[in-house]
C-alpha cells in the first residue's frame, strides 16, 4: 500500500525508511503555520495535501523527497 510521510525533520523519515516524504513547514506545526491568516493557512496546507496525493500518485523505486 502506497503511504506519504509527511515529517519536519526530513533524515528521521529516511532513516526509518520512508519511500515517499513530503517536507512540512516545521516541528511544533508541521501542516501551518499559526502566524499567517487564515486564508493563508487554508493555502499551506492544501498545499501540502495536493503534493502528498501527487507523491502517492507516482512511482518510485526507493526513498524520494518531493
Amino acid at each position: 500500500m502506497p503511504v506519504v510521510h509527511m515529517a519536519s525533520i526530513v533524515p528521521i523519515s529516511q532513516s526509518v525508511g520512508a519511500n515517499r516524504i513530503i517536507p512540512t513547514v516545521a516541528i511544533p506545526h508541521p501542516l501551518g503555520n499559526p502566524a499567517l491568516s487564515r486564508a493563508e493557512e487554508v493555502a499551506v496546507r492544501r498545499q501540502l495535501v495536493e503534493k502528498a496525493l501527487a507523491a502517492l500518485a507516482t512511482d518510485v523505486s526507493g526513498q524520494t523527497v518531493f
